[in-house]
C-alpha cells in the first residue's frame, strides 16, 4: 500500500521509525529512503550503525538534517511521521497541500496487521496500565498476545511474529493517533485531562493547540471504519454523545475488584479492562485472577520500598495536576510530596487547594512550571515554611527525609513534565528510586 512509492521519507528517527525502517529493508524495499531529522547525520548514523541490518543498507539512505531537516518535504510522495513531529509545522502543511501522503509507522501497522484482533488504548492517564491489564487478562485466558506502542515497544519489532488468531494490544498517544485513518477494532479511552497543550519536550515539540484538538486526536482511535467498539470512561459520556462514531460505545466506571494497585484511578483502569473482557466473553474467573495478581507498572505509583517506617512511592509518570491530585487522594497517611518541573500549560489552582489539605511538606524540583505551582500553593494557604526547593533528585530526597517520620509517605508525583533536570520521566523515576534506596 504506502510502500508502493519509490520516494519516501521518514520524519524523525525515533524508536518507532527505526523499527519500521529495519522492517521495510528486511522485506525487500529497494529504493532510497530519506531520513529527515534535526540531529546531525553523524549522530543519526551512530544510532543505527550498531544494527547489522542497517550497515548493509547505508547506501540506500539519504539525509536531510540540521537546518534543512524540515524543508522541501513536498519533494516526496509519502512521509512517515514520528509522533513527536508536529503536523502543524510549515513543511508538513506545504506537503499536504501539494498532495503528499502523510502517514506513520503506526498507521501502516494497523493497515497491514496480520490479525484483526487489535485493541488500542488511549487516554490522558492510565493507558499504559490499562493496556497491560488487558494483556494480562488475555494471556490468562490462553491467548497469544503482543503488547506495544507508546508503552515503549515499537510494533514492527514483532510484526513478523503475529498470526491470524493472535491478539495485539497497543498503547496509543494522541500524537500517534492525530492523523491516523486506520486503527484498532476495539478501542479504549481511559479519561481526558488537559495535557500536551504546550511544547514541553525540546526533542519532541509536538503539542495540541486546544483541548478540543487534543480530544479530537484521541477520538481518532475509534473514528476509522474498522472500529467495532469503543470502551470509554463514563465521565466522557457527554462529550461522546456529540460525536458520530462507526462502532458501538459502552461505558465503564471504577471497579471494586480486589487488586494490588494503589490509586483510585487504577480502579477505573481495571473497570475499563473488565468492561472489554466481558465483551470479549472472557470468564469472570479468568479476569479476576489476572487482576488480583497484577502489579503497578514501573513509575506509575510504584511502591519503591520502606525505610525507617517511611514508605516511598514513585509516580514519575504523573505529569499533570489532575493525575497528581488523584495520587494525593489515594493515601490516608501524611504525605511529603516531590513536585514541579517543566511547563505543559496546566492549571495548578485545583491541585494547590488539595496540596494545602493533604500534604505535610512540599519539595519543588527546578523547572519552568515550578514558579507557577509555588505561587498557586501559597495562594491556597499552604505554609511556605513547609516548601523546599531542590536542584537535583538527591537534594529532593534529602529534604523530604528531614521532614518525614515513621508512618509518612514520600511521594514523587510532579504534576509537570521532566525536561530540564531530567531527560524524561523514566530517568526522573529511576533517580528517585536510586536515592530512596540509599
Amino acid at each position: 500500500m504506502f510502500l508502493n512509492s519509490q520516494n519516501i521519507a521518514l520524519l524523525g528517527l525515533g524508536k518507532e521509525n527505526q523499527a519500521f525502517l529495519a522492517w521495510i529493508f528486511k522485506h525487500g524495499y529497494k529504493h532510497v529512503v530519506t531520513i529527515c531529522d534535526q540531529r546531525t547525520e553523524t549522530q543519526l548514523k551512530d544510532i543505527i550503525s550498531a544494527t547489522p541490518l542497517f550497515k548493509k543498507h547505508l547506501d540506500k539512505l539519504a539525509w536531510r538534517t540540521e537546518a534543512n531537516f524540515n524543508k522541501n518535504l513536498d519533494d516526496f510522495e509519502v512521509l512517515f511521521r514520528s509522533p513527536g513531529w508536529p503536523l502543524s509545522c510549515p513543511g508538513v502543511q506545504t506537503a499536504l497541500k501539494k498532495g503528499v501522503l502523510v502517514s506513520s509507522a503506526m498507521e501502516y501497522f494497523f493497515a497491514a496487521c496480520p490479525t484483526k484482533n487489535t485493541i488500542g488504548v488511549t487516554g490522558s492517564k492510565g493507558k499504559g496500565t490499562t493496556a497491560s491489564i488487558i494483556a494480562a487478562i488475555l494471556k490468562k485466558a490462553g491467548k497469544k498476545i503482543f503488547l506495544g506502542g507508546n508503552i515503549g515497544i515499537a510494533p514492527f519489532n514483532f510484526f513478523d511474529k503475529i498470526k491470524k488468531n493472535d491478539w495485539v494490544i497497543m498503547e496509543l498517544s494522541s500524537f500517534q493517533l492525530e492523523d491516523m485513518h486506520f486503527g484498532p477494532r476495539y478501542a479504549v479511552i481511559t479519561n481526558l485531562f488537559k495535557e500536551h497543550l504546550s511544547p514541553a519536550d525540546p526533542l519532541n515539540p509536538n503539542y495540541h493547540h486546544s483541548l478540543y484538538a487534543y480530544w479530537q486526536a484521541k477520538l481518532k482511535i475509534a473514528k476509522h471504519p474498522e472500529n467495532k467498539l469503543l470502551v470509554a470512561n463514563n465521565n466522557l459520556r457527554s462529550r461522546l454523545e456529540k460525536e458520530k462514531l462507526p462502532g458501538k460505545i459502552i461505558y465503564f466506571e471504577a471497579s471494586t475488584l480486589p487488586s494490588c494497585l494503589r490509586g483510585i484511578y487504577n480502579q477505573e483502569n481495571i473497570g475499563a479492562a473488565v468492561a472489554l473482557s466481558r465483551v470479549l466473553k472472557i470468564s469472570a474467573q479468568t479476569y479476576k485472577k489476572a487482576i488480583k495478581n497484577f502489579k503497578n507498572l514501573e513509575h506509575r505509583l510504584e511502591f519503591v520500598g520502606e525505610k525507617n517506617g517511611i514508605k516511598y512511592f514513585d509516580n514519575s509518570f504523573s505529569t499533570t495536576p489532575e493525575s497528581t491530585a488523584l495520587d494525593l487522594i489515594s493515601f490516608q497517611e501524611p504525605i511529603i510530596l516531590i513536585a514541579g518541573g517543566a511547563d505543559k500549560g496546566a492549571d495548578f489552582k485545583p491541585l494547590a487547594k488539595l496540596i494545602n489539605k493533604k500534604v505535610k511538606a512540599l519539595i519543588l524540583l527546578k523547572g519552568t512550571a515550578t514558579p507557577r505551582l509555588f505561587v498557586e500553593v501559597k495562594m491556597a494557604g499552604f505554609n511556605k515554611k513547609n516548601i523546599y526547593f531542590a536542584d537535583t533528585m538527591a537534594e529532593a530526597i534529602s529534604a523530604a527525609r528531614k521532614k518525614a517520620i515513621a508512618g509518612d509517605i514520600i511521594l514523587l508525583s510532579t504534576a509537570c513534565a521532566s525536561f530540564g533536570i531530567f531527560k524524561n520521566y523514566k530517568e526522573r523515576g529511576d533517580q528517585f528510586k536510586f536515592y530512596a534506596k540509599k
